[in-house]
C-alpha cells in the first residue's frame, strides 16, 4: 500500500471533498462494536450541522467506501 493511499491519506483527502460542497466527515469518539463492524463515518451539513450521510440505521454507519461515494456522486452531479 502507498502512503497515497493510506487509510489517513484517504481520510484527508475525502474531508478535503466533503469541504467543497460544505460538508464535516465525521468519526466518532469512541467505538462500539457495532461501529466496528461496519462503518465509522458521517458527513454533516457545515450551516445547519444536519447529518446528510451515515446515520440510516444508527450513528457512524457509512464506511469509508461509501463516504467516497456519495461524494463522488454529488461532484458528478456538480458537473453535470
Amino acid at each position: 500500500m502507498s502512503r497515497r493511499d493510506s487509510p489517513n491519506a484517504v481520510e484527508r483527502r475525502l474531508r478535503r471533498i466533503a469541504g467543497r460542497h460544505g460538508l464535516n466527515l465525521l468519526k466518532p469518539q469512541k467505538l462500539d462494536a457495532q461501529i466496528e463492524r461496519h462503518g465509522g463515518y458521517m458527513l454533516r451539513d457545515e450551516e445547519t450541522a444536519k447529518i446528510v450521510f451515515g446515520d440510516k440505521e444508527y450513528r457512524f454507519s457509512a464506511d469509508i467506501d461509501e463516504i467516497e461515494a456519495y461524494l463522488a456522486a454529488l461532484d458528478a452531479a456538480g458537473k453535470a
